[in-house]
């Protein structure tokens, strides 16, 4: 594919989430230049839901060879973790496996300046088909997750297998083992969590133009 100079067209990136109310948040991010075309796509919730519309939307072949974040909101697994802080995956797991994060340290780089104060986390992002509490939570943090939520990794899973391309997970912490959504204080968690998201569009962007880059 060519932009009309001639040149090849620069590949578009998909950002993916599940929720109407984290598409809202990503939409109304501040303006960025991007490299390529960028979507925002509402997935709708579970693994199967997010599994199917990236293969969907990958089959589009204006789409072929576009890059795929996942992010969205999530549940933090580690102790000392805060409702607005910033998950980046080096890879996300599931039952079915893991997929490896493309520019992590970049990513994390561009959101802390993006996204300056707030808590940035980097490590393994486990996904869930239901919501997880309490001693399931526990368990999933003893085996070294950082962070749940249900889309991720059948989001990257499905991004890879359609074709090669970088992909990535960026979640922003809504609850936390001290600060659980059962709890006072969700509405307070959720808003700042909400505010967060609406901040990291620009850092995806900038990833994705980055490794655009010709290297020297």
């Amino acid at each position: 594919m060519t932009n009309g100079t001639g040149s090849p067209a620069p590949a578009p990136l998909l950002v993916a989430c599940a929720l109407g109310i984290e598409r809202l948040a990503l939409r109304g991010g501040g303006p960025a230049a991007a490299a390529g075309p960028v979507t925002v796509l509402r997935t709708g919730m579970g693994p199967q839901a997010a599994a199917h519309a990236v293969t969907r939307a990958l089959g589009d072949p204006a789409m072929r060879e576009a890059a795929v974040v996942a992010t969205g909101f999530c549940a933090g697994l580690a102790p000392g973790m805060h409702p607005g802080d910033l998950v980046v995956a080096d890879e996300t797991r599931d039952r079915a496996g893991s997929t490896e994060c493309s520019g992590v340290e970049l990513l994390a780089k561009e959101l802390a300046r993006t996204v300056p104060r707030r808590v940035i986390h980097t490590g393994p992002l486990v996904g869930s088909d239901h919501v997880v509490r309490g001693a399931e939570r526990a368990a999933l943090h003893a085996a070294g997750a950082l962070a749940v939520d249900m889309e991720s990794a059948a989001t990257l899973r499905s991004a890879v297998r359609a074709g090669p391309r970088p992909v990535a997970a960026v979640r922003v912490v809504v609850d936390a083992p001290e600060h659980e959504l059962v709890r006072i204080g969700t509405l307070r968690g959720g808003i700042s969590a909400f505010r967060v998201l609406r901040t990291v569009l620009p850092a995806f962007i900038e990833w994705h133009r980055s490794l655009l880059l010709p290297r020297r």
